[in-house]
């Protein structure tokens, strides 16, 4: 998923770069597209969200395991913890990742809105 993030915001970018030799046609139909994506990157973003919180919690009881349960049962909480904790660290990464390109996608969307209000404007 990172990969296609990266790709589709340097394709939306070489689109804003040539933006001003484009019909207000063209801008509209990829302006049209640009938003149903980034509504697809925000329900990625949110179940993600989701996700890693679920992850957290996970990771606070099993934490919380290790102190109150007795010895062999908390040497599998312990282990678990260690498990958790990495699959937590990748979704918090992929997280970090999936919120700043949607929120790069917000101020690309404005950019082309604007360059589409002056073309109306004139």
């Amino acid at each position: 998923m990172g990969k296609y993030i990266k790709a589709y915001l340097a394709e939306v970018e070489a689109f804003l770069e040539g933006i001003k030799d484009r019909s207000a046609d063209e801008i509209i139909t990829f302006l049209d597209e640009f938003e149903m994506k980034i509504a697809y990157f925000q329900h990625e973003r949110l179940i993600h969200l989701l996700v890693t919180l679920t992850f957290a919690i996970l990771q606070i009881f099993t934490i919380f395991a290790i102190f109150v349960l007795p010895y062999p049962a908390s040497l599998i909480f312990a282990i678990m913890t260690v498990l958790i904790l990495c699959l937590l660290t990748g979704y918090i990464f992929h997280y970090y990742l999936l919120e700043n390109s949607v929120q790069k996608m917000y101020h690309l969307r404005d950019d082309i809105l604007k360059e589409l209000g002056t073309r109306e404007a004139e």
